[in-house]
C-alpha cells in the first residue's frame, strides 16, 4: 500500500467510528418521565406518568421517608403503575422514581435518567371513594328514620387474609353526613355521626328522599367524598294503613264465611230433628 494514501484511509476509518458512534448514541437516546402523579381511591394507588417510551422502558421504584427503593413495574413500556402493595403504612410519605432504562446497557454508559414524583401520604391524599346505603328503617312510632350504611373496602388486608374496610384505616376520623329532605320539598337538613348508622328524626306520614356523604375532618384537602345516590322512602305509616285495611278486610271476610258456615250446619240439624221424631211416632 502506498504510504501516500495512508492518511485518507485513516481519515476514513476514524470517520466511520464517529459515525457509528453518533448512531449509537442516537439510538439510545433515552427520555425522562414528566407529569409524574398519584392517583388513588380508597386506597388503591397507581403512579402515572408520560410519554410513551419509543426504543427504551420505564422501570419504578417507591420508598417511604427514610426508607430503602423498593422496585416494581420492571422494564415496562406502559405509562402507569399499580404501588399499593408498597405503601402498607399508610400515614408514611413516600416518593416514587420513574426510572427510563434499556434492558441491554452495552451502548449506554451513563446513569440511567429519572424522574421523582411528588410526596404521597395515603392518609391525607386517598380519595375517599362514594359511600353506600346499606339499608334504612322506621321507628316503631314512625318518628325516627334510621340510615345504616356500609365502609366501602380498601386494597390492605388483616393477617388473615380479609380485607380492611376505610372504618379500619380511619376509625373515629372517618365521618358520615346525612343530607335529607322531604319528598315534597327542596329544603335540605343534615346530621352528622362518627357511627355507621345515623337518627334522623322524622315527621309521622312523609316520605323522605336522603343520600350520604364522608368526610376525613382532619384532612387539609380531600376532605369529602362524592356523595352516595339518592334514596327515597314511602311513607312508613301509609304502609302500615295499607296493611292494617288488608287485614281488617281479610278479618271480616273471614267471619262471614264462619257465620255462614254455622248457619248451613244449624239449619241442617234443624231438618234433621223432625225426621228422627216422625219415624218414633210410627213405631
Amino acid at each position: 500500500m502506498s504510504t501516500a494514501g495512508l492518511p485518507f484511509t485513516v481519515l476514513a476509518m476514524c470517520s466511520l467510528s464517529c459515525w457509528y458512534r453518533a448512531l449509537a448514541a442516537e439510538t439510545t437516546s433515552i427520555g425522562k418521565a414528566v407529569n409524574v402523579k398519584w392517583s388513588s381511591i380508597n386506597g388503591k394507588t397507581i403512579i402515572e406518568w408520560e410519554p410513551k417510551p419509543t426504543n427504551y422502558t420505564y422501570t419504578v421504584e417507591v420508598a417511604g421517608e427514610g426508607a430503602n427503593w423498593k422496585r416494581k413495574c420492571i422494564h415496562i413500556t406502559a405509562t402507569e403503575c399499580d404501588v399499593t402493595d408498597l405503601l402498607e403504612n399508610v400515614k408514611d410519605k413516600y416518593t416514587a422514581r420513574i426510572i427510563s432504562d434499556v434492558q441491554d446497557a452495552e451502548d449506554f454508559t451513563e446513569e440511567f435518567p429519572y424522574t421523582d414524583s411528588p410526596p404521597f401520604v395515603p392518609y391525607e391524599q386517598t380519595i375517599i371513594g362514594k359511600p353506600v346505603i346499606d339499608s334504612y328503617n322506621f321507628s316503631k312510632d314512625d318518628t325516627k328514620l334510621t340510615v345504616i350504611i356500609k365502609d366501602p373496602f380498601t386494597p390492605y388486608r388483616f393477617s388473615n387474609g380479609s380485607f380492611k374496610s376505610i372504618r379500619e384505616i380511619f376509625n373515629n376520623d372517618l365521618k358520615y353526613t346525612v343530607f335529607y329532605r322531604r319528598a315534597s320539598s327542596t329544603g335540605k337538613k343534615q346530621e352528622t355521626s362518627s357511627s355507621n348508622e345515623i337518627v334522623i328524626n322524622v315527621d309521622q306520614g312523609e316520605s323522605y328522599c336522603f343520600y350520604v356523604q364522608a368526610t376525613i375532618p382532619s384532612r387539609s384537602q380531600n376532605r369529602d367524598s362524592q356523595v352516595s345516590d339518592e334514596k327515597c322512602t314511602t311513607s312508613n305509616k301509609n304502609e302500615l294503613d295499607v296493611t292494617v285495611l288488608v287485614a281488617v278486610i281479610i278479618s271480616v271476610v273471614l267471619i262471614v264465611l264462619i257465620v255462614i258456615a254455622l248457619s248451613v250446619m244449624l239449619c241442617k240439624r234443624k231438618r234433621a230433628k223432625p225426621d228422627k221424631a216422625s219415624d218414633n211416632d210410627m213405631l
